[in-house]
């Protein structure tokens, strides 16, 4: 907690108003620190919030965090309900996942966007079923499969262990790379304070360009305090209404085609107004469409750019698409997470062939959603103490090698005593039902939407929980 905070210059006095709660770990049943991970990253968002409260205000207060709720909050997108009701479908597609490769080894397959779903199949030239995907992946290697899918711009990595993954190349241009970077990338003058704000980023206007998870949850946490945010998507990409409907609420939500001059235009005039622009691009991929982080500090001198990417900024893999089950299976947690539950449960597997096991929840795309939003705080309240425009980047794969460096616990302990989450039933579990907050979805017959509560406790500006606008397409493209 304190080195990510003094890392990125904030002050070290303001650790003292972060309240953890003892014995983090294990908060769930992982062999990784997962409710020291839910609860540092959790934490480290709500009191960067304070830290810009105090800026704008003089008020100071404390900041608490449970781990079990955070852990919890974690698996957010699965313990929401619409009237009453859980959703209807899965979040996985039905042939996502692991499969056994030629070489003994496995690969783990993402195809949740249906033109991802489609690349797989046609590169396989197999039916749509898992028994027939299984036949087809079995003619190849696993990083064979990996390296012609990704150059298809398909989405599978190749099963590794940790001292594979060390010596991989992208391993290497991620070495001592940190979860979080803050950079200073032109001048401005300082941030004006303004008037007093009843919560830490109202008046702070949030341009979110981001989709599935890690950047959803940075917009949605500086939503909810008080940050006006706009989610913006691509008209050309399917939606995820699972995952959307419960990510993007206290947002506002349009649709934009920046393949078009005229949205291009509204976008433009929009980045004029706005204080912070997050976007989840692949590295250079929004420089080409003029919205790269120099074009977007020429349209607003002090603004904070905060990007997210799967695997980093250089290295082979930098134009790589991920997900945060694709980065687990590459960068060796899905290894050592099945080699730690085999010394469990005593198999005596051969740990060469031990299929990958997922963490209990996407804890690298959570964790890297809450270092952005933290890191979003960093540099706003840097706006204000030293002015200049900033750059915030996160990627997947560094959060994940930094949830590896934080170790893990002993088999006995992670399954023996972590906790499991609890199952996703009607009714709910006494835990998720004792947590939820029930808010109102945007459009008036669409009635309530129920949601597990912010880990996070602010002693004096409580978390606002805004309106679940459940479509992507709800709002005009305008600031309110």
């Amino acid at each position: 907690m304190s080195s990510l905070w003094l890392a990125n210059g904030l002050p070290e006095e303001y650790l003292n108003a972060l309240h953890l709660s003892s014995d983090p770990d294990p908060a769930v049943n992982s062999s990784f620190k997962l409710g020291t991970v839910a609860q540092t990253t959790i934490g480290l968002a709500a009191l960067s919030a304070a830290l810009l409260h105090d800026l704008r205000t003089g008020e100071k207060q404390s900041v608490s965090v449970n781990a079990r709720h955070a852990a919890l909050e974690f698996t957010s997108e699965s313990w929401y309900l619409c009237n009453g009701k859980l959703p209807q479908g899965d979040i996985w597609d039905t042939i996502a996942g692991v499969y056994r490769t030629k070489d003994d080894r496995f690969v783990h397959i993402h195809t949740n966007f249906p033109h991802h779903k489609q690349g797989i199949l046609d590169l396989l030239k197999c039916q749509d079923s898992r028994a027939a995907v299984q036949t087809a992946i079995l003619q190849w290697n696993a990083e064979e499969f990996e390296t012609i899918a990704s150059a298809k711009n398909l989405c599978v990595t190749a099963y590794r262990t940790f001292a594979q993954w060390d010596a991989h190349p992208q391993s290497k241009a991620l070495r001592n790379v940190p979860p979080v970077e803050l950079f200073r990338v032109a001048e401005a003058p300082k941030r004006m304070i303004g008037t007093k704000t009843s919560r830490p980023l109202q008046g702070i206007r949030v341009l979110d360009l981001t989709r599935v998870l890690a950047g959803p949850i940075a917009g949605r946490t500086l939503a909810a305090h008080g940050a006006e945010v706009l989610l913006i998507t691509s008209p050309r990409l399917p939606a995820q209404p699972i995952i959307d409907r419960e990510t993007s609420r206290g947002k506002r939500t349009t649709p934009l085609d920046l393949c078009s001059p005229s949205d291009a235009n509204t976008l433009g005039e929009l980045v004029k107004d706005a204080d912070v622009f997050l976007q989840a691009y692949r590295p250079w991929g929004l420089h080409d469409k003029a919205f790269g982080v120099q074009e977007v500090e020429r349209l607003r001198p002090g603004i904070v750019y905060a990007s997210l990417t799967a695997y980093g900024w250089g290295g082979p893999w930098e134009n790589r698409r991920g997900f945060d089950s694709l980065v687990q299976n590459a960068i060796g947690i899905g290894h050592a997470e099945a080699e730690a539950f085999d010394q469990f449960t005593n198999s005596g597997g051969n740990n060469n062939s031990l299929p990958p096991k997922p963490l209990p929840c996407q804890a690298i795309d959570h964790a890297a959603g809450y270092l952005l939003a933290f890191g979003i705080n960093a540099a706003l309240c840097k706006t204000i103490t030293e002015g200049g425009s900033w750059e915030v980047r996160v990627s997947l794969a560094a959060v994940g090698q930094w949830i590896r460096s934080l170790g893990q616990l002993d088999p006995k302990v992670a399954f023996g005593q972590g906790i499991p989450y609890p199952p996703r039933t009607l009714p709910q579990a006494d835990e998720i039902s004792a947590l939820a907050v029930t808010i109102k979805q945007a459009r008036k017959d669409d009635g309530d939407m129920t949601v597990i509560g912010h880990a996070a406790k602010l002693e004096k500006t409580p978390v606002k929980e805004g309106e679940a606008p459940m479509v992507l397409n709800l709002h005009e493209p305008r600031w309110m």
